[in-house]
């Protein structure tokens, strides 16, 4: 086999090897959305008070297996359809709720840790909901050319993230409830976002559009 021979099969089995390769895994997007929508929803209708609910350890159950688990795997099996920036979102906003959930299990101990030292723990609970503004902020950035709702879904989180931060240091009711507010918001969008991604073209009466951000080309 001469040089030349040898090089092309090379890049052959290299081409083969890197390029994405077929995928049977199901567009995982309405889970990992209908997931983030319900656990976010609940948490912020506790955050305004609804129906006088001000202890918002029910949502413990939800943020460890709905928003927490089930969201993960949706983000797992991102990765392998390709989706850097679902896989990426799902997992992390995943593990955001299995961290949120462990900070309110007692057993845990990071409340009790604070006992005697609330205001401390509030400092801390502002820099926590900061860092995922942080987070979500970048993540927009990433969203701005994909479509119009997700962008909307991340905007107003980053929004929810930041009043809830400042109502935790300021220890200010109303501004928690305007985070609540905005969660709300946030869920509704998730909600929609995650119908749109369940119905599927040829399987579905109607479709609902997401937005389409013109792709202007590259070369």
């Amino acid at each position: 086999m001469s040089d030349i021979e040898k090089a092309n099969s090379t890049h052959q089995n290299y081409a083969k090897f890197t390029a994405p390769q077929p995928t049977p895994i199901a567009n995982p997007g309405a889970l990992g959305l209908f997931s983030f929508a319900s656990t976010t929803f609940i948490l912020s209708l506790y955050n305004v008070n609804a129906r006088g609910v001000a202890i918002p350890n029910v949502v413990v159950g939800m943020a460890c297996f709905c928003g927490g688990l089930a969201q993960l795997l949706a983000g797992m099996w991102e990765f392998p359809r390709g989706n850097v920036f679902g896989a990426t979102a799902f997992t992390s906003y995943g593990a955001f709720w299995m961290s949120y959930a462990t900070i309110l299990i007692p057993n845990s101990g990071i409340l009790a840790a604070y006992t005697g030292h609330e205001d401390e723990l509030s400092q801390a609970l502002g820099i926590y909901l900061i860092t995922w503004f942080m987070f979500t902020f970048l993540l927009m950035l990433g969203a701005l050319r994909r479509n119009i709702s997700f962008v909307a879904l991340l905007f107003f989180l980053c929004i929810t993230f930041v009043l809830l931060a400042v109502g935790a240091w300021n220890a200010s009711v109303n501004v928690t409830k305007a985070g609540g507010g905005f969660g709300i918001l946030t869920a509704m969008i998730a909600y929609y976002c995650g119908l749109s991604e369940l119905l599927v073209k040829g399987e579905s009466w109607f479709g609902l559009p997401l937005g389409t951000i013109k792709q202007e080309r590259v070369d």
